[in-house]
């Protein structure tokens, strides 16, 4: 995985001298599930902001390196199960994702143009929060360093640009977990990679 992301960037490196480009700042809305492999833990999801800037190199054919901050919130839960404990956590994330889009201009009328996108991305966990919820026999099993500080990510999806604004609407698919595998009690508990989709606005000021 890291060598296709450093592709990317040799890419880019390659074409940035000659091609056209655009830069401007993104804001949007993100919404992921993370979930588990046992049916009688919940996962409540909260949906978040994600906002920061883009390059944009190229005209029918383009790169399109970025960098956004977001925060993701995930509530895992299970109640009293017999001989099993009940827990309640909320685990809160601050992250750095730098994606790297490759994308292609489906329609273009000058004034409104249809693209196709799609790439790799890099998130970087810069800050961790758990909640437990402190009550009669609850326990706490998720600690931060069950936590990774790298996952990577695919998206893939469509755009539109209207004079100086894009809109894009994007798929997330994890290529990495987030989450391993934690041990509760006798119980070993795999975690899904995340999914979702996101969408943003952006505006091209140059």
């Amino acid at each position: 995985m890291k060598k296709l992301f450093l592709l990317f960037v040799g890419l880019l490196l390659i074409n940035i001298a000659s091609a056209q480009f655009s830069i401007g700042p993104k804001i949007g809305y993100m919404s992921t599930k993370l979930s588990t492999d046992i049916n009688e833990i919940e996962s409540d999801l909260k949906d978040g902001l994600i906002f920061g800037a883009f390059v944009r190199l190229g005209d029918k054919f383009y790169i399109q390196p970025e960098i956004n901050w977001y925060t993701s919130s995930t509530v895992f839960k299970r109640p009293q199960l017999q001989s099993l404990s009940p827990f309640e956590q909320e685990i809160k994330l601050d992250n750095i994702q730098i994606p790297l889009f490759v994308g292609v201009k489906l329609l273009d009328l000058k004034l409104v143009n249809l693209r196709a996108t799609g790439g790799v991305t890099a998130n970087f966990v810069v800050n961790k929060s758990i909640s437990t919820f402190d009550g009669d026999n609850y326990i706490n099993p998720i600690k931060e360093s069950d936590i990774n500080d790298i996952h990577w990510g695919l998206q893939v999806g469509a755009g539109v640009d209207v004079l100086m604004f894009t809109l894009d609407v994007q798929y997330i698919a994890g290529m990495s977990k987030i989450i391993e595998t934690i041990n509760i009690g006798s119980q070993q508990v795999q975690f899904d990679s995340k999914q979702g989709f996101v969408v943003t606005v952006g505006w091209k000021i140059l």
